[in-house]
């Protein structure tokens, strides 16, 4: 298996933040929430590099950040779509699944803290 490079991951948060910031759905939501688009893309690729290639590089918490922005289920599902589509239109098939395979376990953590903060259960949606 090919190992995912800095560039590949940097080339992925790039492509996909592209696409996400023109959606219909998800777009607004980023649009209210991030003011430094630089900064954010750069931090996105080092927890991307933390989770991928266990660089250590993010140091945030990105649970708390996500719980003010109402998010619902139609949003992760959006952001799972574009994402997944994102990564399986850039790599190879082994490359987009070490992507998605995290996506989707992100996704299903983020709905799950999300519920419980509201004092609702929920179950996994996405995970493979």
């Amino acid at each position: 298996m090919h190992e995912i490079t800095e560039a590949e991951i940097a080339t992925m948060v790039r492509t996909f933040y592209t696409r996400a910031r023109d959606d219909d759905l998800i777009g607004p939501i980023f649009d209210r929430a991030v003011e430094d688009w630089d900064h954010h893309i750069a931090q996105i690729t080092d927890f991307w590099s933390s989770m991928l290639l266990k660089t250590g590089r993010y140091g945030g918490r990105p649970m708390r950040p996500h719980l003010v922005l109402g998010l619902e289920p139609a949003h992760f599902d959006r952001w799972l779509a574009l994402f997944e589509a994102t990564a399986s239109e850039l790599f190879t098939p082994d490359i987009a699944a070490a992507f998605i395979v995290r996506a989707r376990r992100i996704a299903d953590s983020f709905e799950m803290g999300i519920a419980t903060t509201q004092g609702k259960v929920t179950v996994p949606r996405h995970g493979v």
